[in-house]
């Protein structure tokens, strides 16, 4: 392809069965707007598209489980998530959704034009049925033993251990979600996209053509489906929410979703070129038109195999020139898991950290798992804000504007002979917007961010040399022009940063008066700067400007506050595992005769302390009415000595005594656990005297 004269930009359409995680950004959405909002720097003509995935089975499960529709749980995260991707800065042209009307007309045509033109196999199969349900099981809703890796926790569609792509019948002792049932196998017509009719032109298109520019993780995994050979793929499910599918024997199915949602883009387009007064058509079908879908990994396949082949059949679009998915991105060693709660949301996120947007911008950028899966950690975002943002690139811009303001009134100095130093400095801003835009062009990203951040260096380094706070006191003139050149080291820095870091760019270029904008006096004048200008102008920020007061660009994270972060994730933990807990069965029945060996006494505790070399154990003096005893309880990690004493406790009186180490221990403390987790004790609801009995 020679020059594209427009991007069609998507990012992976989020399902609308809760928020945004860092997973996703990382994955998906923060490179997506670092390539738009570049190419938009650029001078390109851009549609970065994307909208809510709202159809499938995940959201009839969790309506059933609400006890809602699921266009009540579309409706709720359709509008978390929009908000969410607002609020941080992420430039879409259009954010639809696939319960638009819009989309079902758009996705029903192209399934109809592929069935008059017979790309279909239309075939009876049989599928696994769940009897007391009386119905159907799309693939979500079974749950069985992988037959790669024997994960018991297996889907009907996919392995989530192992990765691999499954049929529902695959599965090793399968399960139907709804009932807990084993289902049974009953005959079904579904309509089938023959995907060995395209591994040819598969092996053409990516094989050949792409082997040099598409990232090995994607052509990797396309080049080993493609080698184990493809087989025709269901397009349509038994199920009653979602696109009905519109051709005669169709009733009572749908659209199966990885059909319907990559046309989801369409859609979303036509949505927005309406809306702006534009033709959609050229968006996605001229030749001179560059398609980019970013993804995450586990949407390769869909992406890379089943859309293109959808596009191949229908003939009159193009094809994504490329589709740079990023791996998955952990979380403090662990996979993210929405289920499980281990994750860090968005919404939560903008909520502990109002106004730094950037920060995670930046952390999930510099530690992007582009090539392999990556680790996030709360130390790691803590180390990149304080270590880098603040002390790299703030502390740059800090100078400089506190100084400019403190020598000059904020009008910038006139420069005079620049030395060897000066030269090769304003030479470096000059190749930097080659630097970045190469790492870009290759989905580079976190090199890219490191370069802009190199930059930043180069100014900090610049002015520790040259230090014109001591040169004031000498050399005015000299001083002047260091000022000067500093000025369009961080003039530079305002545009360059902006894919980055989009709010540091608009606060930057307020301060430095690069733009006019609401908050800016209008009175004054203001320069404009694009991306180009950098490189090919020698001036960025002209003698006689002024620029306007410095504010701090970024603020230093406390430990207290990643401490936060860490202690919130623990609950989430533990909260996960009491949800999850199996309740033992019943124990073996037993006699009135045996109940009433059990002597249990209300007792009081008078004294606690830690016992020395452990983490588990107290060693309480228990009044027990009887008596005054000893007895030794593994409560220590939940409870301190302080907190114990004087609480009133039941006591197993009468268990024969236990030395541990070497503390003899007559008796045992009744404890249950909180659905948290949490041991809490099992006494009285009103204050009785130690000794009276429990019966």
């Amino acid at each position: 392809m020679n020059t594209p004269k427009r991007y069609t930009i998507t990012a992976a359409l989020p399902y609308t069965n809760g928020p945004i995680h860092i997973g996703h950004l990382a994955g998906v959405y923060v490179p997506a707007d670092i390539y738009a909002r570049y190419k938009r720097l650029t001078g390109n003509d851009v549609a970065f598209i994307c909208g809510s995935d709202e159809h499938g089975v995940p959201i009839t499960i969790k309506a059933k489980k609400e006890g809602v529709t699921p266009q009540d749980i579309v409706d709720k995260y359709h509008k978390i998530i929009k908000k969410s991707f607002v609020d941080f800065g992420i430039t879409f042209d259009n954010y639809s959704r696939t319960t638009a009307k819009i989309h079902h007309e758009t996705a029903s045509e192209f399934f109809k034009t592929l069935y008059d033109k017979h790309e279909f196999i239309e075939e009876v199969t049989e599928q696994l049925y769940d009897k007391e349900a009386d119905q159907f099981l799309a693939d979500r809703f079974i749950t069985g033993t992988c037959p790669i890796c024997k994960n018991e926790e297996a889907y009907g569609d996919q392995c989530e251990n192992c990765g691999s792509s499954l049929n529902a019948t695959d599965l090793i002792n399968p399960k139907s979600a709804i009932t807990g049932n084993v289902p049974t196998l009953k005959e079904t017509k579904h309509w089938f996209l023959p995907l060995n009719k395209y591994e040819d032109f598969l092996k053409e298109w990516i094989l050949k053509g792409h082997k040099k520019d598409w990232k090995p993780n994607v052509y990797g995994q396309v080049k080993s489906w493609v080698d184990l050979g493809l087989k025709p793929r269901a397009v349509t499910r038994d199920l009653d929410w979602g696109i009905p599918v519109p051709v005669p024997g169709g009733e009572g199915k749908v659209l199966y979703v990885w059909f319907d949602a990559p046309i989801g883009y369409i859609s979303a387009t036509k949505e927005w070129a309406a809306r702006e007064g534009k033709d959609w058509e050229p968006y996605w079908k001229d030749k001179d038109t560059k398609l980019v879908h970013f993804i995450g990994k586990d949407n390769i396949v869909f992406h890379c195999i089943i859309f293109p082949a959808m596009l191949k059949a229908e003939g009159s679009y193009i094809l994504p020139d490329n589709v740079p998915a990023n791996e998955f991105l952990n979380l403090e060693g662990k996979k993210l898991s929405t289920s499980k709660n281990w994750a860090v949301w968005l919404p939560d996120y903008l909520n502990d950290f109002p106004n730094q947007q950037d920060v995670l911008r930046y952390a999930l950028t510099a530690n992007a798992p582009e090539s392999k899966d990556n680790d996030f950690t709360w130390k790691d975002f803590q180390a990149r804000n304080n270590n880098e943002l603040v002390a790299i690139f703030g502390n740059f811009i800090n100078r400089v504007v506190v100084l400019t303001n403190k020598y000059y009134e904020g009008i910038i100095p006139e420069a005079s002979e620049f030395s060897e130093v000066d030269n090769e400095t304003l030479a470096a801003i000059k190749a930097y917007p080659t630097v970045i835009e190469s790492s870009i062009e290759r989905y580079r990203f976190r090199e890219a961010s490191q370069e802009l951040m190199n930059l930043a260096r180069l100014g900090n380094k610049y002015l520790a040399d040259e230090e014109p706070w001591k040169l004031i006191k000498t050399d005015e003139i000299r001083t002047k022009t260091i000022m000067y050149v500093a000025l369009q080291i961080a003039s530079a820095l305002a545009t360059l940063c902006e894919p980055f870091l989009p709010f540091t760019s608009d606060k930057l270029k307020k301060i430095l008066r690069l733009a006019l904008n609401d908050n800016t006096d209008v009175t004054l004048s203001a320069v404009e700067m694009s991306w180009a200008d950098i490189s090919e102008k020698n001036v960025l920020i002209p003698s006689g400007h002024q620029i306007g007061k410095g504010e701090l660009l970024f603020s230093k994270i406390e430990d207290k506050t990643i401490q936060e972060q860490l202690d919130k994730l623990e609950a989430s933990k533990k909260a996960n595992e009491a949800a999850n807990k199996v309740i033992e069965p019943q124990k073996e029945i037993i006699t009135f005769e045996d109940f009433t060996k059990l002597d249990m006494r209300v007792g009081t505790i008078l004294e606690a302390e830690k016992m020395s070399k452990t983490k588990k154990l107290l060693v309480l003096k228990v009044d027990t009415g009887i008596d005054i005893r000893t007895i030794v309880s593994g409560i220590a990690e939940s409870f301190s000595p302080e907190e114990v004493i004087g609480k009133q406790v039941t006591v197993l009186v009468n268990l024969a005594p236990r030395a541990l180490r070497g503390v003899e221990s007559e008796g045992m403390i009744l404890m249950t656990e909180t659905p948290e987790g949490k041991l809490v004790f099992v006494n009285p609801d009103t204050a009785v005297n130690s000794g009276f009995q429990i019966s």
